[in-house]
């Protein structure tokens, strides 16, 4: 499974850089914690109605270890998961959440080390009727995320990776990463010089006080 081989070390920052804006998550969806990796994996998709978390819980007995859960809320009035399920999902090596919603026990899973990414928080659990549905297109952070699209996330932002693209973008943000390691500041100061000099003149900022010293 893709998911089992993705590099934690890889920060969002790198495929964001390669991807266009339509792949960003709105940053209305922020850690709840700020985890020590980057999280990785493969998205389970769900989608909630509107005041349930039906899906979720279900979710959380079906999706694979290695996998990250992504899910459209119905709304953000009603949390969509607490410390518990949270606590049966990292037992079963699911990676986290993504919650375009909210959740509740922030205590208990920060303290327990999973990593969630929501919009914010409400102690009012919902109900768990239905409507919804699971591994299908959704909408979350204005991003559509398929089925066993990668999800990259951390501090920085969330990143969803189409899962037909992943392969060649790994190694286009491998490459990246490996050369700018081994880059020193004075050897990047330099290149970035150039290339805002370059980018004044192209842009018709000929003056002499935009002249780079």
């Amino acid at each position: 499974m893709v998911s089992q081989s993705l590099p934690p070390h890889l920060p969002s920052t790198s495929f964001a850089e390669l991807l266009g804006i339509e792949q960003i998550m709105d940053n209305r969806i922020q850690p709840l914690w700020i985890p020590e990796e980057t999280v990785h994996g493969a998205a389970y998709t769900v989608q909630c109605g509107p005041g349930d978390n039906l899906m979720l819980h279900t979710a959380t007995h079906q999706a694979p270890a290695g996998s990250v859960i992504v899910v459209q809320a119905g709304d953000e009035k009603f949390a969509m998961a607490g410390g518990n399920v949270c606590a049966v999902a990292q037992k079963r090596g699911i990676r986290g959440f993504v919650i375009d919603g909210v959740i509740r026990d922030i205590r208990e899973i920060r303290e327990a080390g999973f990593p969630v990414f929501c919009t914010g928080l409400s102690p009012k659990p919902g109900t768990k009727e239905g409507p919804g549905n699971l591994q299908t297109v959704i909408q979350c952070g204005s991003v559509f995320v398929n089925p066993n699209d990668i999800v990259i996330a951390d501090e920085e932002g969330i990143v969803i990776v189409p899962a037909s693209q992943y392969d060649d973008l790994l190694q286009k943000a491998q490459k990246k990463a490996a050369f700018e390691a081994s880059q020193t500041l004075e050897q990047w100061q330099s290149a970035h010089r150039q290339k805002i000099q370059q980018c004044l003149q192209e842009s018709g900022y000929t003056d002499p006080r935009f002249e780079l010293t």
